[in-house]
């Protein structure tokens, strides 16, 4: 198939896009959320860069949505309406905004498009009335087992923590910092050290080590070398560094929120919403690297079963050939109409959660 979708969310592209269908990935000149097209990564042939403006209409079998304005852009460019003429599937990357639980989700009550959600948690808490819904969790394409542990550190992979604040749980790193080392890498890490003031805390400006936004080959090397992976956000769908680390063979800690106690089985590590039981979970792997290099092979094991790459391509080749295969040569709509009623320009956050 020759499938149109943005490049919204790169750590899923990765995967995406390593399947056996033509991607088609558009772009401008200008770049930025709505012409990114590979972004400069290094993705297989299959994921091609396409100017809708010049795109055939025809030549597309179906298109992924992730942000509500793109069925509007897609009925605008192409002539063809996703859910109507173009078979259509939206991605739902995100946990809700709002007032959770009753966030009603911007497809909500139609019937022509399913919303794929990436968990089972976002799909319980996300409102989406009669529309048709299922979960096809993440794939992870396998980095390898590079885990050493040698750095006495904890690692974590957050981006605009600043920004983000208690989503990504930046509130608690200082009192995590006072265990041990936190190596951070993302986006917006820079801003973190005067930020959290450790030194106004009583403790050392050398507790906190920047990082920032390095390419993936060289984040799994860098993050393999710290003892554990600590995943302090509160409210995310499912950070897919926590399970690339998982997939480096990396014990991790987390709060049990959302997805995270579905994702990280017994023995790999701890997931708690005590604070201080996690923080003395983290002195006892900085203490013991042996016990950690232990709690890393569960961890690893773990995610290969429930994230790898197969499963996810195969779920998503199972969905995609099950779409109501739409009409061809549809006229034209009018520019802003988008099937299902719904207002495409409802905001829709979506976070990237891979530098």
């Amino acid at each position: 198939m020759r499938i149109l979708v943005w490049h919204v969310h790169g750590g899923w592209m990765e995967a995406f896009v390593r399947g056996q269908h033509e991607y088609l990935l558009p772009t401008s000149p200008d770049g930025g959320a709505w012409g990114l097209g590979r972004g400069g990564r290094e993705w297989p042939t299959a994921a091609q860069e396409v100017d809708l403006d010049t795109l055939d209409p025809g030549s597309v079998d179906a298109v992924v949505l992730q942000r509500p304005e793109e069925i509007a852009a897609v009925a605008r460019t192409l002539g063809r309406r996703p859910g109507v003429d173009l078979p259509a599937v939206y991605l739902e990357h995100n946990t809700p905004k709002g007032d959770v639980p009753f966030t009603l989700h911007p497809l909500a009550d139609q019937r022509t498009i399913p919303v794929v959600h990436v968990t089972h948690f976002n799909r319980l808490f996300w409102d989406t009335g009669t529309a048709t819904t299922t979960v096809i969790e993440h794939g992870i394409p396998d980095p390898g087992r590079l885990y050493t542990g040698e750095r006495e550190e904890m690692g974590v992979v957050v981006n605009e923590p600043v920004r983000r604040g208690r989503v990504t749980g930046t509130d608690l790193l200082p009192g995590f910092a006072g265990v041990g080392p936190l190596r951070v890498f993302g986006m917006g890490t820079a801003a973190l050290p005067e930020a959290l003031n450790l030194k106004g805390l009583g403790l050392s400006e050398e507790r906190l080590r920047i990082a920032g936004d390095v390419p993936a080959a060289k984040l799994h090397q860098e993050l393999a070398r710290c003892r554990l992976y600590l995943h302090p956000l509160r409210w995310t769908s499912l950070g897919l560094a926590l399970l690339e680390a998982m997939h480096l063979g990396m014990p991790v800690l987390a709060l049990a929120t959302t997805e995270a106690s579905r994702a990280i089985p017994h023995g790999a590590g701890l997931v708690s919403n005590d604070v201080d039981d996690l923080q003395r979970f983290a002195r006892r792997l900085l203490d013991d690297p042996d016990d950690a290099y232990a709690m890393g092979a569960i961890a690893r094991e773990a995610a290969l079963q429930r994230y790898g790459l197969n499963t996810f391509l195969r779920a998503w080749d199972e969905l995609l050939a099950d779409l109501p295969k739409g009409a061809r040569g549809a006229s034209r709509p009018q520019p802003g109409l988008a099937s299902g009623g719904h207002d495409t320009d409802a905001s829709h956050d979506t976070e990237r959660t891979h530098p």
